[in-house]
């Protein structure tokens, strides 16, 4: 593959509740780079596709709806704001059922490759940090620094079900573990870009590490391979 140079990527990948949006973001502004949040890009199309009454596993409907997308990120406040045509749909998309919906539609080949295309036109400049879960294995495999986050699903439960408090939501912990448990299953399976770490990735457990931690590890990491 024909892109940047290896020095201008950092992946970052995981499942969800391992802490990389968190540390993703923050690490983008440690070391001046842009921030890439893949896993917005899909539940931007499972938005659509929901919208628009389309099947999510009908590969013809999906790759044009694909074609007519209009996706761009906008630097927020305080977060990239993601952007379909003129609206904002960075609240819209981070619902219960477009995490599901978006785990789905990613498995769909027509979807991944135009996402895969147009992340990796994102990327052709270089310096960012891409966020998602097949960032080191299929869209950036050249990149120089790879990261896989993990933890043990019950602490990213706990993790989800305060996030999702946060926000106001009225939801028993038990229902985030099994939604949980369901998209770990569902990412793990599919047979286009199954969640697994890049045989070159630094593996970090954050189950018991608080975020600078991490941080720590991921930078010592990156001067000790630069």
């Amino acid at each position: 593959m024909t892109g940047p140079s290896r020095l201008d990527i950092i992946t970052i990948d995981g499942p969800a509740g391992s802490g990389k949006s968190t540390l993703s973001r923050l690490l983008a502004r440690q070391v001046g780079y842009s921030y890439l949040d893949t896993g917005a890009m899909y539940r931007a199309v499972a938005l659509q596709a929901r919208r628009r009454g389309i099947d999510m596993r009908a590969p013809g409907h999906l790759a044009e709806l694909c074609a007519g997308l209009d996706l761009r990120f906008e630097t927020g406040p305080g977060d990239n704001l993601l952007f379909i045509g003129e609206e904002d749909v960075s609240e819209a998309i981070r619902t219960p059922e477009m995490d599901l919906l978006s785990s789905t539609i990613s498995a769909v080949k027509e979807v991944r490759d135009a996402m895969t295309a147009l992340q990796r036109r994102i990327g052709r400049e270089g310096k960012i940090v891409a966020e998602g879960r097949d960032m080191g294995t299929v869209v950036f495999p050249q990149a120089k620094y790879k990261f896989f986050l993990t933890a043990a699903v019950d602490i990213r439960a706990e993790r989800r079900y305060r996030e999702r408090l946060a926000r106001g939501e009225s939801v028993a912990r038990e229902e985030v573990e099994k939604e949980l448990r369901k998209r770990d299953e569902q990412d793990s399976r599919r047979t286009i870009a199954p969640l697994v770490p890049a045989k070159d990735a630094v593996i970090i457990d954050t189950s018991r590490l608080s975020t600078d931690q991490v941080m720590r590890i991921m930078l010592d990491r990156m001067r000790q391979d630069s």
